[in-house]
């Protein structure tokens, strides 16, 4: 019996390394983003179509694949969907031409999109019924982890020995996560298939309706500008490289202490906490182009940006949890749709803003989208209150 529930833990521990190297992956791009520009020849806000083509593919890929692989083990699913990342960095890593780049993170945003769909809500699976709240916990905290490390690791590694050997390290660590679910995933078995209506149920509650439109307006404000925050540092407020790689760490490390603190938030008003760190996403982001030249006031407004955004992800969680506990995979698999289609609009359009007018206004674009998640929350949230109070009652 001890050996079974060892085996279990070791299953949601490697799901939870597994959804931070996706995560890792997906904004690796982030920290490297100037130096690919420079390698291969094309724009920076071209480059960040390698944050784009991935979110768009795993926006279409977690409800294609949720319903798609119908009974089949889930082990295998998520072994098929971590294969897939294993490839996606290497070709990505090889790549000669930024064409061959993109082709590799296709293949990443389809694995990744199922994977969040599949992987996210498996702690229910692997643990006895009275620690499933910890085995949840655990695996967000790797989707946390992964999402705010991406960017400075890529831009560490990036700066020292080339864009290349970043996809490198993110090819290493991918097929330790392979290996790590290989020898400790049991056997999966479908407990309830999903069906193509069970993608709806968010969107069929009222609460869920206004958090995936705020969530939309949100995230692409968020990224919007933070794929295209390297170039700012540098470009606007003369931060050498080596300083970048250090700043974006300590956006890390503040993200993770946001981790927390919106856990600690949302535990007692989810909207509130929500509301919150919306609002210190905008400020920011409107901010920045204004003391762009002091470095000790980019600072500041960074360490505020990054503590928020680290509660972001808990919060937002919790409300989608709260909005359709009826549909699990379904439910998770439009939130991954939502999300990514987020920062697949949000790397887009701020490429094109970049491109057209300026990182200042790219910036000015995040904090406007900001502002109407904000309104939209104040407008339409008054139903979401109330039926939150009469949840909690």
């Amino acid at each position: 019996m001890s050996q079974e529930k060892e085996s279990n833990w070791l299953g949601v521990f490697a799901v939870a390394l597994s959804a931070t190297v996706f995560c890792t992956t997906e904004f690796l791009p982030v920290g490297v983003l100037r130096y690919i520009g420079e390698g291969l020849g094309v724009s920076e806000g071209t480059a960040g179509l390698m944050v784009t083509a991935p979110g768009v593919l795993a926006a279409v890929a977690a409800p294609v694949v949720t319903v798609a692989v119908k009974n089949h083990d889930r082990r295998l699913v998520l072994l098929g969907l971590s294969l897939l990342l294993v490839l996606s960095n290497l070709v990505s890593m090889l790549a000669p031409s930024f064409a061959a780049l993109i082709v590799g993170r296709v293949l990443f945003g389809i694995g990744l999109g199922g994977f969040w769909a599949i992987g996210a809500g498996l702690g229910g699976r692997l643990v006895a019924e009275r620690s499933v709240g910890r085995a949840t916990s655990i695996i967000f905290a790797g989707v946390s982890l992964g999402m705010l490390i991406g960017g400075p690791a890529g831009a560490i590694i990036g700066d020292l020995v080339g864009w290349r050997a970043a996809f490198g390290a993110a090819l290493a660590i991918s097929v330790l996560a392979f290996l790590a679910q290989v020898i400790s995933l049991p056997k999966l078995e479908v407990q309830q298939r999903v069906r193509p209506s069970d993608l709806l149920g968010i969107a069929q509650t009222q609460q869920g309706r206004i958090g995936l439109i705020a969530m939309f307006l949100v995230l692409t404000g968020q990224f919007a500008t933070y794929t295209y925050v390297t170039p700012f540092l540098a470009q606007v407020s003369g931060f050498s490289g080596a300083a970048i790689s250090s700043i974006l760490l300590g956006y890390t490390a503040i993200g993770l202490l946001g981790n927390f603190v919106g856990g600690a938030g949302a535990s007692h008003s989810i909207h509130k906490t929500f509301m919150v760190t919306i609002v210190f996403l905008m400020l920011p982001m409107l901010l920045l182009p204004v003391v762009g030249v002091s470095q000790a006031g980019v600072l500041l407004l960074l360490a505020i940006w990054g503590l928020s955004y680290g509660a972001m992800p808990v919060a937002l969680q919790m409300w989608m949890a709260k909005a359709a506990p009826h549909v699990a995979e379904g439910g998770m698999a439009l939130f991954v749709a939502n999300f990514q289609i987020s920062i697949a609009v949000g790397s887009f359009v701020g490429g094109l803003v970049v491109d057209g007018f300026g990182l200042f206004d790219a910036m000015y674009f995040g904090g406007v989208m900001s502002a109407l998640s904000l309104v939209s929350i104040l407008l339409f949230g008054r139903v979401h209150t109330h039926a939150q109070a009469d949840a909690t009652a």
